[in-house]
């Protein structure tokens, strides 16, 4: 009976407590916390991990794991002629630092990136034949479909990427953007050269009434800004791009959250060739001159406005797929 007694406390007791765990068990636990801790130490000099074929596949892919990792696949070197890569790159440190400096800031993520030259191994394993790239590997299991970041679709920006990685992770990175200063420093320098141009002929001011070079001023101005001319203030983008492979100069951004420099310019045209299209219809309409030369200003005005509005639904079309709608040109 006493026999029975002490096995049954022995059991209660395993119970109780549990069995400890085994060798095997602590190892895995020692090689997670010294991941994790490598990882915390990367993040806390840089807040976007440098990573080659064998950190990758060490900390990346292999397990045990208890944290996401967002990686960019890229080719920086210059001899790659990846533009669209510096710019995503750019984008993508502005979000890895609002994580590492938020308060929010936990072990659970981290942004790491993977280049070409450094790890084109990794390249070749993921059959990845194109960059910039982004994808999400889970805590768990492997890469889904839509771990693979769609860049064609959402673009690059910052908060199109923190929108995704809350999809993927719950995980809500709240972008901020360092402050830019060329706005205000060229705001004052031509609120400066308006003010010496006005000291300069305090005695003659009949110019500020002139409502044509008013209404003209007006016009320049709205057609900068609806050109995307701040965009290229604070992005800087490259005037276009060259496919390294093929050779061909692209001079309309693929996505609706980018543009070249070379696209303001063209967007800047059309709409200036609709707005004088639009005048010249004005003109033919209210104007005094001789009927013929009314005719020829209206179809003039109507061609312009047709065609430079049809080409700029198109540009629109090519940047925000699925827009349902074409006028004239596809």
């Amino acid at each position: 009976m006493s026999v029975c007694k002490v096995l049954h406390v022995i059991v209660f007791v395993l119970f109780c407590h549990g069995i400890p765990p085994s060798d095997g068990q602590k190892k895995k636990e020692t090689l997670l916390m010294e991941k994790v801790g490598q990882m915390m130490d990367w993040a806390s000099k840089r807040s976007v991990i440098r990573m080659n074929g064998e950190k990758f596949r060490r900390f990346v892919k292999a397990p045990p794991r208890n944290y996401s990792v967002v990686v960019m696949f890229t080719a920086l070197q210059p001899q790659r002629q990846c533009g669209v890569c510096k710019q995503a790159d750019e984008e993508y440190q502005i979000l890895a630092n609002s994580w590492r400096y938020s308060s929010a800031f936990t072990n659970k993520i981290f942004f790491a990136s993977v280049d070409f030259d450094e790890g084109s191994d990794i390249f070749h394993m993921l059959n990845m034949n194109s960059a910039p790239t982004f994808m999400h590997f889970p805590s768990k299991g492997k890469p889904k479909r839509a771990d693979t970041y769609e860049l064609q679709v959402r673009g690059f920006a910052a908060e199109q990427i923190s929108r995704w990685i809350a999809d993927r992770t719950d995980i809500n990175v709240r972008v901020i953007r360092p402050p830019n200063y060329a706005g205000p420093l060229m705001l004052g320098f031509l609120l400066a050269v308006v003010g010496s141009l006005v000291y300069l002929r305090r005695n003659n001011l009949e110019f500020l009434y002139n409502k044509n070079a008013w209404a003209f001023a007006a016009l320049c101005f709205v057609l900068i800004m609806t050109s995307g001319q701040m965009w290229n203030h604070i992005r800087g983008p490259p005037y276009a791009h060259k496919n390294p492979n093929t050779g061909q100069v692209s001079y309309i951004h693929g996505s609706s959250q980018a543009q070249f420099v070379a696209e303001t310019h063209i967007v800047l045209l059309f709409n200036s060739a609709v707005t004088f299209g639009m005048v010249l219809l004005h003109e033919a309409a209210t104007s005094d001159m001789d009927i013929g030369k009314r005719k020829i200003m209206c179809i003039a005005g109507i061609g312009l406005v047709v065609l430079f509005f049809s080409w700029l639904l198109s540009i629109f079309r090519a940047k925000y797929h699925g827009y349902p709608y074409s006028f004239l040109m596809n």
